[in-house]
């Protein structure tokens, strides 16, 4: 089931040039051929799980212990950061950093692993990039702060200079990490997902690691671009669309541990990320998602969502409008996980449950259904 056609002068992901279908399209293949080296790791002494192909993480065992690896970058926000650095003289670098981090450590945890090590990228158009010290600065310093917060190692990295195929005024940041599923714990694979689980939301700060192709088309729409003021209720500060868009995406991994830790019944994760709600139906199974209740939309995403003319199905399906973490947990369970999430000082609620039927999400609130072949990455 696909939305309604979008009104003329809309904005989309496919504007701004990223067209999902062409590219899911592409995963597809390289998941196909991919398949065909898992017998490779038995000489090594280990085993593929080929059961985790297409999830946020790629899991394999060693010695009677399950790992994760998971490669991951930032896109295009940090573009959006040296737009800000430039015309609001505000230095967001650490910011993107971070971001670049959370959404690597926030995959990996997403099969039920805790990261051990994680490895930095920065790939520049020039390596004149790094003479302004304090962005080069605040860019390790953000990344180091990040590693901290998720409770691994930052091993190295690599920071090639690419001239000619970056801008010389860019950087890329990506990664990627190394986890461990703890002793006596199953990889969360979406295996055990049954009827009557139920689906926890957990807030998001804002954009994340996603949807930046498409601030970056709305920006340049805006008369005063990123330097744009959102309206704010009277308590709460002047922000401009740059500053909200480069608000730090959260980091769940210590809410994961505190779970696992807990011996929470947890059948699944999802990192609500590109696709947006979509995601909610991520495993392959023939399952619906009912979700009641959904957090509060945060103003930036909003904002885009009003001068991008979107109806309700396609923000949903394109932003994470909020929810930035979804845990399937046993029944009985939601409130635990609400109740540790608000320990760690986390904004969480018990959204919804998983029923009989075909494969479909439900978002009763906003009166949107997606169908099971709306996501179809495997």
């Amino acid at each position: 089931m696909t939305g309604p056609e979008p009104p003329p002068g809309a904005a989309s992901y496919r504007a701004a040039g990223v067209d999902y279908e062409t590219l899911d399209a592409g995963k597809r293949q390289a998941i196909a051929e991919a398949l065909s080296t898992s017998s490779l790791l038995i000489a090594r002494g280990g085993r593929a799980l080929d059961a985790s192909r297409g999830e946020p993480a790629f899991v394999f065992e060693l010695d009677g212990r399950a790992f994760a690896f998971v490669v991951e970058g930032l896109g295009t926000k940090s573009m959006i950061a040296r737009h800000v650095l430039e015309e609001q003289g505000i230095n967001r670098f650490g910011d993107v950093a971070y971001d670049t981090v959370a959404a690597i450590c926030n995959d990996l945890c997403c099969v039920g692993a805790l990261p051990l090590v994680v490895n930095a990228y920065f790939a520049t158009g020039a390596s004149e990039w790094y003479r302004e010290s304090e962005r080069g600065v605040a860019l390790i310093e953000g990344w180091r702060r990040a590693c901290v917060d998720a409770g691994c190692t930052w091993g190295g990295g690599e920071s090639p200079s690419l001239p000619g195929l970056l801008d010389k005024r860019e950087i890329e940041l990506a990664g990627a990490a190394v986890g461990v599923v703890p002793a006596g714990r199953r990889p969360l694979l979406g295996e055990d997902l049954q009827p009557g689980d139920e689906i926890v939301l957990v807030a998001s700060s804002g954009l994340h690691a996603n949807g930046a192709s498409l601030a970056r088309l709305l920006a340049g729409r805006l008369p005063d671009g990123y330097a744009t003021e959102l309206s704010t209720d009277r308590t709460s500060p002047a922000l401009t669309f740059g500053e909200a868009l480069l608000e730090p995406s959260v980091m769940y991994v210590g809410l994961v541990q505190a779970l696992l830790e807990e011996g929470l019944a947890l059948r699944y994760i999802s990192h609500i990320t590109g696709h947006g709600l979509l995601k909610l139906m991520r495993p392959p199974r023939a399952l619906t998602y009912r979700i009641e209740r959904l957090p509060q939309v945060p103003r930036v995403l909003s904002f885009m969502v009003e001068q991008a003319q979107m109806d309700e199905h396609a923000a949903y399906s394109t932003f994470n409008m909020g929810s930035g973490y979804a845990l399937y947990g046993a029944p009985g369970t939601g409130a635990t996980i609400v109740a540790v999430a608000e320990r760690l000082g986390l904004s969480a609620l018990v959204a919804g449950r998983v029923e009989e039927g075909p494969r479909q999400v439900i978002l009763e609130p906003v009166g949107v259904r997606f169908a099971g072949e709306e996501l179809d990455l495997s």
